[in-house]
Formats: C-alpha cells, sequence, structure tokens
C-alpha cells in the first residue's frame, strides 16, 4: 500500500467498547493515501465500522494514535476534524435533520457558522455536484435509496471536507442505485481528489478502490490493491469474505486468478 502523502494515519491503535469487553481494534495500524479511494473489508463484527467512529471522533482510543495531516487527533482539535471529515452511514434517513433537502445541506454549514450569504452559494454548487439540485425543495423523505444517500453526501460536500467515509453506504440500496453511488463516488475522487473511505463486508465494492484494507476479529488481515487481496482468495474465504462473483466465473470459465469487472466478464463470453 501507498504510504506517500498519507492523510489519516493509525499507529498501534487498540480499542474497546467497555473495560471489562474484548478488544474491538488491537494494535492496529495502516495508513490512508491522500486523493485515493481506500476501502475497508471485513465481515460483521471484524472492526471496520469501529475504525470509522475513531477517524471522525465519535470514539477515542484507548492505545496508540490516531493522525489527521501529521496530527494527532484529540479532543482539542475535535471541531477541526468534524469539518474536515465526513461520514455517510448505512441508513441516511438517520442524518436528516431539515423539511427540505436545500435546508438539510445547509444545516452542517448553520453547525459550523457560516454565513448566510455563503451558503447560499455553497448549498446550490453541492446539490449540483450529486445531480440533485432539481430536487432542492423536496422533502428528503420523498426520495429514493439512492438519491437520500446523494444528500447526504452534498452535506459532507458543503462542509469542503478532504474526506468522505462511506459506512457500509450501498447496503441498503438496489442494483441500480449501488452502481449510480459507485459511479458519483469514482467521479468525486477522480475529478475533485476527495479522498474515499467506503466501509464494506462487499469484495465486488471493495474492488472500486485503489487500496483494499481486511480486518478480521479487530486486527489487520492483510492490505494492498484489489488484485494483491484477491490473490488471497483461499484465505479470504476463510474469514467469511467472497471473491467477486465475476471472478469466481471467470475462474470457473478456466482463467487465471484475476480481477475482472462484470463488464469485462460479459464481453469475454
Amino acid at each position: 500500500m501507498q504510504t506517500n502523502g498519507q492523510i489519516i494515519k493509525f499507529n498501534h491503535v487498540s480499542f474497546k467498547y467497555k473495560s471489562d469487553e474484548p478488544y474491538a481494534l488491537k494494535d492496529v495500524s495502516f495508513a490512508i493515501p491522500k486523493g485515493k479511494w481506500t476501502s475497508i473489508v471485513g465481515h460483521n463484527g471484524s472492526g471496520k465500522s469501529t475504525l470509522a467512529k475513531l477517524m471522525v471522533g465519535i470514539e477515542q482510543v484507548n492505545e496508540g494514535n490516531i493522525t489527521y495531516n501529521n496530527q494527532v487527533i484529540d479532543n482539542a482539535n475535535l471541531q477541526v476534524l468534524r469539518k474536515s471529515i465526513g461520514i455517510v452511514f448505512q441508513n441516511p434517513e438517520n442524518q436528516f435533520v431539515g423539511s427540505t433537502v436545500e435546508f438539510d445541506v445547509a444545516f452542517g454549514l448553520e453547525n459550523h457558522a457560516v454565513p448566510y450569504d455563503e451558503m447560499h452559494d455553497i448549498v446550490p454548487k453541492a446539490l449540483s455536484d450529486v445531480q440533485m439540485l432539481d430536487r432542492a425543495n423536496k422533502e428528503p423523505q420523498s426520495l429514493s435509496g439512492g438519491q437520500k444517500q446523494r444528500v447526504a453526501i452534498a452535506g459532507v460536500l458543503a462542509l469542503n471536507t478532504e474526506v468522505i467515509i462511506l459506512d457500509e453506504a450501498t447496503s441498503m440500496l438496489d442494483p441500480y442505485g449501488r452502481s449510480a453511488l459507485m459511479n458519483l463516488v469514482r467521479k468525486l475522487n477522480h475529478e475533485k481528489e476527495v479522498t474515499i473511505i467506503s466501509i464494506t463486508h462487499d469484495l465486488s465494492e471493495a474492488a472500486e478502490a485503489d487500496n483494499l484494507i481486511v480486518l478480521d476479529k479487530g486486527e489487520i488481515f492483510t492490505t494492498g490493491t484489489p488484485q494483491q487481496v484477491f490473490d488471497k482468495g483461499e484465505a479470504l474465504s476463510q474469514i467469511g469474505l467472497d471473491l467477486p462473483f465475476s471472478m469466481r466465473i471467470n475462474q470457473l470459465l478456466g482463467n487465471p486468478l484475476q480481477y475482472i469487472s462484470y463488464e469485462g466478464l460479459v464481453s469475454q463470453l
């Protein structure tokens, strides 16, 4: 995995939710490259969502430290951190507070005391970036699942965040909504150089990323590019992770164990 231009770094981090409980994360170290897409992968209970909570300051480490742009994350700089790193959860409805889409996107700006005249420029731009400007006056609850996730991302973009964390953000979407959201994320990463951290148990989704971090039982299992990780297919299956369907079909066709997209597979058939 790349280590140049690190934006977030975990240094021997251990964490438990209660003192009498086992560690949710144990001696975890890794780096997130700036401007890249990193996917954190693991089965349920592997600790991947705990990582997200630590990154945005919802929880605090018990041992070790986390740095953001080489600055150690602590209580003194949490406010700066929360403006720099945005998170989109599995169920976007838990994040909605405004009566309309534009009010919801403006909410975070109000919390950071952004002047109203600036909001009038920022909110439409953020909605335009996620192709939701035409829904600005709609009630959030009237939107589809994919549209709700787009609005949640707009709220994050409005704060001019450097990092967007997607915590199982596609798991409640249908295939079309999932594909559309992944296309949007790819566009934000490539065109705006937003650092993307996607948290998922789905290796097909993780294959979109530049780098993967695989967790198992609160520890780092392996890291690398998607192909490097997929080369460990048998070991991945032992911790409850299945290779992308397109790769498994490609193997059955007698081809090498090499990542191939659905489109690539179809073109071979």
